[in-house]
């Protein structure tokens, strides 16, 4: 038994009807969460090569580019295309507190994992206090 959701008929309409001829980049599915003094971006890039992906960061921007190329063969009768091919392009605004120079990457199945670093500057530290008592303690003992 299905049931029936307008929306997902609508969405798939739309992304056929709208999306088919699309020539400029598209958008990856990303989850982005902290761990720790670190935060994990994981990207979803199925079908495509890790030779084809760029990661650039200029100042605070970030920005994950890939390319999937499909393959096309002559005298093929498509009876269902749904995976696009072209550029998937991704940018975001890091803040401040981050180590851009820290910053590693992995593809794994499928996922390309980005790992963002808090600077040295940005991390939870403890201060001493001092008072004068106990400044005043040390130089009587020391007299």
């Amino acid at each position: 038994m299905t049931t029936f959701d307008p929306f997902r008929d609508l969405e798939q309409f739309t992304s056929t009807f709208f999306d088919s001829g699309r020539r400029g980049p598209r958008q990856m599915p990303m989850d982005l969460y902290r761990v720790g003094d670190r935060y994990i971006l994981a990207a979803d890039l199925p079908g495509i090569d890790p030779g084809s992906v760029d990661i650039d960061v200029d100042g605070q921007l970030l920005t994950i580019r890939a390319e999937r190329t499909l393959t096309t063969e002559e005298d093929v009768a498509w009876i269902a295309r749904e995976r696009t091919g072209g550029t998937f392009l991704r940018q975001l605004t890091l803040g401040q507190g981050l180590d851009t120079e820290g910053i590693t990457a992995s593809y794994d199945n499928g996922v390309l994992s980005v790992t963002i670093p808090l600077s040295e500057k940005a991390k939870p530290r403890k201060i001493e206090i001092t008072s004068q008592q106990d400044t005043a303690q040390i130089e009587s003992t020391t007299s």
